[in-house]
């Protein structure tokens, strides 16, 4: 059995100063995913005893990045999707190995006033080509905030929203047009029918005392090894980001 944790940190160096360590220690997953480190090479130095750790950082400095953490040594590792326009800010790391892969990756945000909605949607179409072009060597399991809120279930108010970044119809959509082209949405697959289990809250209006939150990380999952998912949760208890850590659970 496999365990993987996904955690948008929304600035490891701000989490490292409540409970990263200690979370990170209890979780003791196999592989660990983080996205929006906010660092650059250099600024911080990790004693993870057992782990490969593998880093992706954004040029713009303190925004976006990405990190692995493993204890089986992957066969290879890349950093991007081999698009030079979509591969400045560091958010995807492919760890390969010898029967699947794994990825972590914090997808473009489309910002207030949807100004970098057509950005993301020409992102998310050389992210399904990437992603598809994986799949056809081995399974995939890619996981990280993927900035949306596929249903309804999935976020707490869904007619007010309706046009915010990360609930629209537009993005919705590649959503749903991924999934289609053979994968699962793991949480989604295993409680069909759960409501009120976020992973992001807004920092303001007490939203994550009242639980209005919304469920924008995810584990996906290649269709051809859904039925080797065994379990998959949202960590709500753990605290020190907005986002709250995923887990999945799959016999590998």
């Amino acid at each position: 059995m496999k365990k993987m944790i996904s955690w948008n940190v929304n600035g490891l160096r701000a989490v490292m100063g409540k409970n990263f360590m200690e979370e990170f220690q209890k979780l003791d997953a196999d592989i660990f995913c983080l996205q929006e480190t906010k660092l650059q090479e250099g600024q911080i130095e990790l004693e993870l005893p057992g782990y490969h750790q593998y880093w992706n950082y954004a040029v713009k400095k303190g925004y976006s990045g990405t990190a692995l953490f493993t204890k089986e040594e992957p066969v290879n590792v890349t950093y991007g999707i081999g698009i030079e326009e979509h591969d400045q800010e560091g958010r995807v790391i492919t760890a390969e190995f010898e029967d699947y892969y794994v990825l972590t990756v914090y997808v473009p945000n489309s910002q207030g006033e949807l100004k970098r909605l057509p950005y993301r949607m020409e992102w998310e179409d050389a992210w399904r080509e990437y992603i598809n072009k994986l799949n056809e060597k081995k399974p995939v399991i890619y996981c990280g905030d993927l900035n949306v809120a596929h249903e309804e279930i999935d976020i707490k108010n869904p007619a007010t929203n309706h046009h915010n970044a990360g609930f629209t119809d537009e993005e919705r959509a590649k959503f749903s047009r991924l999934l289609d082209s053979g994968y699962v949405d793991s949480f989604r697959m295993l409680h069909p029918e759960a409501r009120d289990e976020y992973s992001w809250w807004s920092y303001r209006m007490k939203a994550r005392e009242r639980n209005v939150g919304w469920r924008i990380d995810y584990f996906v999952v290649s269709e051809k090894i859904k039925e080797k998912i065994k379990d998959a949760g949202i960590h709500q208890e753990i605290f020190g980001s907005d986002h709250c850590p995923i887990e999945l659970d799959i016999e590998l």
